[in-house]
């Protein structure tokens, strides 16, 4: 004992580093595992067990197995890290959450609110558990966004990823660190202050039995320590089972001394056996208690009071009323065993679904499709699949790291074999990429030549070539098409300028033209349906009468079928009836010169129009493939829709205007028949 106490007077005085260090290892203690305490004293203080069992009340004779304090162990644990600082109990009334099914950024949102609204050194356990789910979920998503970055082209190498929820995790987290460095460096010279202090008492208690005086006076002494005891203030958590065992042992010592005096000391151990009879009561009540952790936090009480409020009671009645008290808490740690391996089966049935999950990742990686809209296909069925891995719960702690690596290793050779078929494309883009540089050059070196015939259907050729070659990466594709686009332009623009100095019956059908766009604006319907379709009929008809126009001056067409189509909206046209009405007036003229030439030159040119929307409408459907797995929100979906929309519609235009130029041969040919048999009666 006396080599107890010696220790014990050392690590009092072992100053700030050893007792901050400890504090340290106890909050980043490892959250998954539940768990199981044990006392860490030495070898000369678990020499004297049996004597500081027997001076709280504990049996005298101990065979018991090695594991048979287990539940005794569990409580004094508790109490020690309650003891330290009362703000600790809260940390039982603070809910562990399923903090494995959340997403980071609602880890990130517990975390602040932790933090935030509790004591600092209440949620150690809780704020290690969010760390270490959040580090791993991280982690993964990490990796997939590196497999994302590769997939669209990007080295591994030049990886980087600036996460906002990962800073503002780190923030939070650095915030808690601070209180808590904060807190225990502030409350660690308050505990080794404390614990000198029951230290002192037990050197007084020790030497009571030394003083020669009055009984009365030195009774009236032992009550006094007795109540500098109760209230000398937490010490540090690993001191605190060992100096309260301390305490007892030399409180013990003390009453045996007080057989000169047997009425004090029956009295008080009267008083401390009724008290211990009523905490033996209420513990074996608790085994109706339902609430498990509140009865379990009820019994961590009850010990407190029956170690740090109550002496120890007459040697004829105390091995009765441990056992009894002992029984009660046994019977709580059974229970509490028994709920744990509740808990324990339930993980089991979580790993069974786990692996489920890991299986099915596992098959898709097996055979991941050999196309775009395949893969991004199984690339969201992968995606349901790691929801619903972080949604099955927690499995058993001692195949939680193999599981959690299976996961991984499923989704990560998904994710190789899909990015071996984007590196694939990507090479086949890099070729095409090449192949349109090329044309590219070809152009820029023909767009000012002057050579238009020989140059121009090269530039055809030019612009055909380049419709055959396929996608390149996307990083380029908007550049290489524009700059592709205003070569092309810019020698059209030429040539066309070239042209219209040639054709100066062109600028005459301008003049023309832009008279009778004046007259057109000017235009009112006069709300006669009739009347005002022949009128507009008439412009039209007078439109198409000018002919041709100068190249860089067909901006006036525009304006034309824009006020024409604004003037057929208030009449209720719909868009394409006004575009088959424009067409009527062209039937008509060709029906008046009878020119099957003419008429077949059209035929050819709106069969050739249908023709070259099907193609477009089949390209923009190819299209949408590449956007199988986006949402239609996105920006360029929308556009490929409404183009399609439109596509669509200008082909059922063109098909009717393709009707009406049948109807229109139809009825020549009959015309012509019925003139030809009328020749042969005469």
């Amino acid at each position: 004992m006396q080599e107890n106490e010696r220790k014990l007077q050392q690590e009092a005085e072992g100053g700030t580093e050893q007792i901050s260090e400890k504090t340290t290892e106890q909050l980043e203690a490892t959250p998954q595992v539940e768990p199981k305490v044990t006392e860490e004293t030495t070898p000369e203080i678990q020499e004297e067990t049996k004597a500081e069992e027997v001076s709280s009340d504990a049996p005298e004779t101990s065979g018991s197995t090695e594991d048979s304090n287990d539940h005794l162990d569990e409580i004094d644990e508790s109490n020690a890290e309650d003891a330290e600082d009362s703000d600790n109990e809260k940390r039982h009334y603070i809910p562990i959450l399923d903090y494995h099914s959340m997403s980071i950024e609602n880890l990130v949102g517990e975390l602040q609110r932790l933090v935030k609204n509790e004591k600092v050194q209440a949620i150690g356990k809780h704020v290690s558990s969010i760390k270490y789910e959040f580090d791993q979920k991280f982690q993964e998503f990490i990796e997939h966004k590196k497999e994302e970055f590769v997939e669209k082209g990007g080295n591994e190498i030049d990886f980087k990823y600036n996460s906002v929820t990962k800073r503002q995790f780190n923030e939070v987290y650095s915030e808690y660190r601070e209180k808590r460095d904060h807190y225990y460096k502030q409350l660690e010279q308050s505990l080794k202050d404390n614990l000198q202090k029951r230290l002192d008492i037990i050197e007084e208690l020790k030497g009571l039995i030394d003083i020669e005086e009055d009984i009365n006076t030195t009774y009236n002494n032992f009550k006094d320590l007795q109540h500098r005891w109760k209230t000398a203030g937490p010490i540090p958590r690993t001191n605190y089972n060992d100096v309260w065992r301390t305490y007892h042992h030399h409180m013990e010592i003390f009453y045996d001394f007080l057989h000169l005096n047997r009425e004090l000391r029956d009295l008080d151990f009267k008083h401390n056996l009724e008290e211990k009879q009523k905490l033996v009561e209420r513990a074996e009540a608790l085994a109706d208690e339902p609430d498990l952790g509140k009865a379990f936090r009820e019994l961590q009480t009850l010990h407190k009071i029956w170690k740090e409020d109550i002496g120890p009671v007459a040697k004829e009645n105390r091995e009765e009323i441990w056992d009894r008290f002992s029984n009660a808490t046994k019977a709580m740690h059974q229970r509490r065993q028994e709920h744990f391996l509740e808990l324990e089966k339930g993980y089991e049935v979580n790993l069974v679904k786990k692996q489920e999950i890991i299986a099915a990742i596992a098959k898709i990686a097996e055979k991941v499709s050999d196309n775009h809209r395949g893969i991004q296909k199984q690339i969201k069925d992968v995606e349901e699949l790691r929801e619903s891995f972080f949604k099955a719960g927690k499995v058993p702690q001692k195949v939680n790291e193999e599981t959690w690596g299976q996961f991984k290793d499923a989704v990560r050779q998904f994710n190789r074999s899909k990015n071996s078929f984007y590196k694939n494309q990507k090479r086949d883009q890099q070729q095409n990429l090449e192949r349109k540089k090329e044309l590219l050059d070809l152009a820029i070196s023909l767009k000012d030549n002057d050579d238009f015939a020989s140059t121009t259907p090269e530039m055809k050729r030019i612009q055909s070539e380049w419709k055959k070659i396929g996608h390149v990466p996307r990083k380029y594709s908007d550049k290489i098409w524009n700059e592709f686009k205003n070569a092309c332009n810019h020698y059209f623009d030429r040539l066309h300028s070239e042209q219209n100095e040639a054709h100066k019956e062109e600028f005459e059908n301008f003049k023309n033209k832009n008279a009778s766009l004046e007259r057109l604006k000017k235009f009112q319907l006069s709300g006669d349906r009739k009347k005002d379709l022949e009128e507009l009929k008439g412009f039209l008809a007078e439109w198409k009468q000018h002919g041709r126009i100068p190249y860089n001056k067909k901006h006036i067409n525009s304006k034309f079928n824009k006020i024409m189509d604004a003037l057929f909206k208030k009449m209720g046209l719909s868009r394409q009836e006004s575009d088959l009405l424009r067409y009527g007036n062209k039937v008509q003229e060709l029906a008046k010169t009878e020119d099957n030439q003419a008429i077949g030159n059209e035929r050819i040119f709106i069969k050739r129009k249908v023709d070259e929307i099907k193609a477009e409408i089949r390209q923009l459907e190819n299209n949408l493939q590449f956007f199988s797995g986006d949402s239609e929100d996105n920006p360029l979906v929308k556009q490929v829709f409404n183009n399609l929309n439109k596509q669509k519609e200008a082909l059922q235009t063109w098909k009717d205007k393709l009707k009406n130029l049948n109807i229109l041969e139809h009825k020549l040919n009959k015309e012509a028949e019925e003139e030809e048999q009328a020749g042969e009666e005469e």
